[in-house]
């Protein structure tokens, strides 16, 4: 029924979700305009993956041996310097045959590890590639501002899925971004996830795109005034 109590908490946890994920995403590119090298964002199966022609994008799926499927995605920040996380995202666990087993929304609580694959420049759209910031004028200041750059590796975060009915479970995420020199055991791009009370282990990449991003620092130094020419001196003395 429209108005029953559940629905409606659904609906709200959902748009709750929705929006702290986007808020995140732009949160990110604020902060990164700003912090060193070593800080990434990350989306998973959200934002400009979710192409409209690939169905299969949106949202990250993995399987357990039984056939149940969890469902993800979301956003988010982290460093793997001080091991600090901000993410949050919806996730749907199903049956085998489809029906929602529990729902909610998921938070990272800790970075466990960060294994990094390397820089992949190409694997932006060109879209994202074309409003990145350009030089500014060599009259004001030489600066380059280095813009997000795609990069491969496979990140372990410990979660916490919030049901709707208010109880809490602990989890282990592994998120797999395939680009850059990707280890021969993990070329599948996804998520596997190991519930912590029941040992219940995702541990199949069905579908879904991840991507982390790497904020480089502006690097710039002053530009130098042009000189100006001394006038050259009249041979002639000057007239009286």
């Amino acid at each position: 029924m429209p108005g029953h109590p559940a629905r409606r908490t659904f609906l709200i946890v959902i748009q709750w979700s929705r929006a702290l994920t986007l808020g995140l995403t732009l949160a990110a590119c604020t902060l990164f305009a700003q912090e060193p090298p070593r800080n990434y964002t990350f989306l998973l199966a959200s934002g400009f993956l979710c192409d409209p022609d690939h169905a299969e994008a949106c949202p990250a799926v993995a399987k357990d041996a039984s056939g149940n499927t969890f469902e993800m995605s979301g956003a988010g920040i982290f460093s793997p310097h001080d091991k600090s996380v901000t993410a949050a995202g919806t996730f749907t666990r199903k049956s085998s045959s489809g029906r929602v087993l529990d729902a909610g929304i998921w938070l990272a609580s800790a970075l466990v590890s960060f294994d990094s694959y390397g820089l992949a420049p190409g694997a932006l759209p060109s879209a994202t590639r074309a409003s990145m910031p350009m030089q500014a004028h060599p009259m004001m200041r030489t600066r380059m501002q280095l813009g997000p750059t795609a990069v491969g590796g496979l990140a372990v975060f410990r979660i916490r899925l919030i049901l709707l009915t208010g109880a809490f479970q602990d989890a282990l995420l592994q998120v797999n971004c395939a680009l850059g020199e990707v280890p021969r055991e993990r070329q599948m791009e996804g998520i596997r996830l190991t519930q912590e009370k029941n040992g219940t282990d995702f541990s199949e990449e069905v579908s879904g795109r991840v991507m982390f991003l790497l904020m480089r620092s502006e690097i710039g130094a002053p530009a130098k005034a042009p000189t100006q020419e001394a006038a050259p001196e009249s041979a002639e003395p000057p007239s009286r």
